[in-house]
C-alpha cells in the first residue's frame, strides 16, 4: 500500500485529535471534533484550513504573459498592476477543464499559479509540455505551503501577526489582490464565501503561524466544513462539478472565459463551436432529506444530475449544484431521487450564502 502524503502540519492535526482521512492520496483532517461548529465559526468569526497539499507554481520568463494568454481561458491581459489576481480554467483542446486555478501577477517576467492538489501532476505536465515554445521556466514551489484563514474576523487576526510592512500592505488589499514581503505572500481570494486571506509562506514556518493563529482564537477547520462552506458559496469543486469531460459552458463558469478576438487559447475553437445541452444551477430541497452527488434530477425538460449536494448548515436546508437541461431556469420545480423517493426541489441561482447572508429563498 502506498503511504499517504502529508503536509507539514500533519503532526499538529494528530495532536489536536483531528479525524484524518485519505483525500486524493493525502492524509488530511476531516474535522477536529465538530464539522458543524467549524462551519459556523467561519461564517461568524474565523477559521483556518490546512491547504498545504495544494501547489504553488511560479512561472518565469520574458514571455510569461503570452504563455498564460495561450494556456488560460480567462485573459491575464486584465492584470495591469503587480499583485492583481485572476480566477481561470485551464482547458484542453476539446474545451474540457484540466484544472481551475488562481493566477497572480508578480512582475512581467513572473506570474504565480495556485493549483489543485489532485491535478498537480497533470497540470505540471501540461505547463511543461508547452513551456519550451515560450522559453518558460516552470518552478513547482514544494518549499512553500498554504494556509487559508476565512471569516468576518479573519483579516484582523492575521494582520496582527504579520510584520509591520506586510501588515500595512495587506490591510488595504482589495479582493483578488495580493501583497508580499520576501517569501511571505498574502492573497485575498477565498473558497468559503467569506472574507479572509490565503497565506503562502515557507513550509517550515507553517507550524509557527498555525499556533499563533490558534492562540488568537482562530478555529482549526477540516475538509468537511470546507466543503459545506464552498457549497453554500456556490463554488465548484474539481472532480465533482467539473473535469476534462465538461466545459466551462456546462459548469457555470462561462464568466471566467474571455472569448475576445484578440487572442487564441487552448479550447477556444471548441467552445465557439459547442452547443451545450446542459448548464449548472442551484437546488434547494423542499422535502425532508439530503441531496448528494450523482442523484438524478427530473425536470419538465429532461433529466439532469446533481454534481455536489449536502446539508447547508447556514440555511438549515439541503442544497445542491446540478447540471440540467438548458431550458431549466431559476424558480422551476424539479424532483430529485433520494434513496428511492422523488423529493421536491426548487431551482435557484447560486450562491446560496455570501458574507454570512442567505441569498436564496429557503421557505
Amino acid at each position: 500500500m502506498t503511504a499517504l502524503k502529508t503536509t507539514p502540519l500533519n503532526a499538529i492535526h494528530r495532536e489536536m485529535s483531528a479525524r484524518m482521512v485519505d483525500f486524493g492520496g493525502w492524509d488530511m483532517p476531516l474535522h477536529y471534533g465538530s464539522q458543524l461548529e467549524e462551519h459556523h465559526m467561519v461564517r461568524r468569526d474565523s477559521g483556518m484550513f490546512d491547504v498545504a497539499h495544494m501547489s504553488v507554481v511560479d512561472l518565469h520568463g520574458a514571455n510569461t504573459r503570452d504563455f498564460l494568454r495561450t494556456l488560460l481561458a480567462n485573459d491575464v491581459a486584465k492584470l495591469k498592476m503587480p499583485g492583481r489576481a485572476l480566477y481561470s480554467c485551464m482547458l484542453n483542446e476539446a474545451g474540457g477543464v484540466i484544472d481551475d486555478l488562481i493566477v497572480y501577477f508578480i512582475a512581467e517576467n513572473h506570474f504565480r499559479l495556485v493549483i489543485n492538489a489532485g491535478t498537480t501532476d497533470k497540470d505540471l505536465a501540461w505547463l511543461r509540455r508547452h513551456a519550451p515554445k515560450f522559453g518558460m521556466v516552470v518552478q513547482h514551489r514544494i518549499d512553500l505551503g498554504i494556509l487559508a484563514v476565512q471569516g468576518p474576523q479573519a483579516r484582523v487576526k492575521v494582520l496582527a501577526l504579520l510584520s509591520p510592512d506586510l501588515s500595512q500592505a495587506a490591510a488595504v488589499l482589495k479582493p483578488f489582490n495580493a501583497a508580499w514581503s520576501g517569501e511571505y505572500f498574502v492573497g485575498r481570494t477565498g473558497y468559503t464565501g467569506e472574507d479572509g486571506f490565503e497565506l503562502i509562506l515557507p513550509a517550515g514556518e507553517l507550524e509557527s503561524i498555525w499556533k499563533q493563529l490558534f492562540a488568537a482564537s482562530v478555529r482549526p477547520c477540516g475538509l468537511g466544513a470546507r466543503d459545506t462552506l464552498r457549497l453554500e458559496a456556490g463554488m465548484n469543486l474539481y472532480g465533482q462539478d467539473m473535469d476534462e469531460s465538461t466545459t466551462p459552458l456546462e459548469t457555470g463558469l462561462i464568466w471566467t472565459v474571455a472569448l475576445d478576438a484578440s487572442r487564441d487559447f487552448f479550447g477556444k475553437s471548441a467552445l465557439l463551436n459547442a452547443v451545450p445541452a446542459r448548464h449548472a444551477v442551484g437546488l434547494v430541497l423542499r422535502d425532508k432529506g439530503v441531496m448528494r452527488g450523482h442523484q438524478m434530477v427530473t425536470t419538465a425538460h429532461g433529466d439532469g444530475e446533481i454534481t455536489s449536494g449536502g446539508f447547508g448548515p447556514t440555511l438549515e436546508h439541503s442544497i445542491a449544484l446540478a447540471r440540467v437541461p438548458l431550458a431549466v431556469a431559476p424558480g422551476d420545480q424539479v424532483s430529485v431521487e433520494v434513496r428511492g423517493k422523488n423529493l421536491r426541489a426548487q431551482v435557484v441561482k447560486p450562491p446560496f450564502v455570501r458574507s454570512g447572508e442567505v441569498l436564496v429563498n429557503i421557505q
